[in-house]
């Protein structure tokens, strides 16, 4: 069913000429909902909500799709090949940044300079994870979470290790973190579109500095398929007890550490 997203706020934010839906909800610290593929779906919006009810100010920007529309197979594949073409995401070129990043940098700064506090916190899934990464380079960043970072696609094992973000970028990460800045990565073991490669070049080049939470997969007693891949969305069970809402709920305390 189609979500109207109409209890969120829909407003725009510029930077650098290019302009964007922002669909904003709630009070407190300001976090950043990077949505996935293939867009603003209804299961992403109930994230956003679940943040706004524990009192965090959730800025859900729309940076392809439809918003509110369910996915589906077809609307995934078709928002997949429109992001792979489009010049504002690097999705197979290694040791770069896509440049869509630097707007949600900007974005993530007007956000914590009106709401104050020590920082906002920047949510990636999918193939906007790694961007939690990267708009590490703004110091308001201060909450990065990575949900099965899946760019650049993992075509060969040079691009399941690489980061998505270029040396430069990585070279402020790695001084940000180890100056106190933790990074917390969720992924389902048995995901190939978010590789364990991955994982093992985060903790390889940022240490203690980046909590890794994997989930595993398949997992009988959980109802959790081999083809599990979106934790906080589509494959979350929300249910006490339950491998992803535990996560879920590792997210949630993650963020009222770093932003309260």
């Amino acid at each position: 069913m189609h979500d109207d997203l109409s209890d969120f706020e829909a407003s725009s934010f510029t930077h650098d000429g290019a302009t964007r839906t922002v669909h904003r909800k709630g009070s407190g610290p300001g976090v950043i909902v990077i949505h996935e593929v293939p867009g603003i779906t209804p299961l992403v919006a109930a994230f956003s909500r679940r943040l706004a009810e524990s009192r965090f100010t959730v800025a859900m920007p729309s940076l392809f799709g439809t918003d509110g529309k369910p996915p589906s197979m077809g609307y995934t594949i078709s928002s997949i090949a429109r992001a792979c073409i489009s010049r504002e995401f690097t999705c197979l070129a290694t040791g770069t940044t896509s440049p869509i990043t630097v707007w949600l940098r900007a974005l993530a700064s007007s956000l914590h300079e009106e709401l104050g506090g020590p920082g906002v916190g920047a949510i990636g899934m999918c193939l906007t994870g790694g961007f939690a990464l990267a708009m590490m380079v703004d110091e308001s960043v201060v909450a990065p979470v990575l949900s099965q970072p899946s760019l650049p696609l993992s075509l060969g094992g040079k691009r399941k290790r690489d980061l998505g973000v270029s040396q430069g970028d990585l070279e402020i990460i790695k001084a940000r973190v180890a100056a106190g800045c933790p990074v917390l990565g969720l992924r389902f073991t048995g995901d190939t579109a978010a590789p364990e490669e991955r994982f093992d070049t985060l903790i390889e080049v940022l240490g203690d500095g980046f909590i890794a939470v994997p989930i595993d997969s398949p997992d009988e007693e959980h109802g959790i398929g081999s083809r599990a891949h979106s934790v906080l969305t589509e494959d979350l069970t929300d249910e006490p007890g339950h491998p992803t809402r535990t996560t879920l709920d590792r997210v949630l305390a993650f963020l009222d550490d770093r932003l309260k």
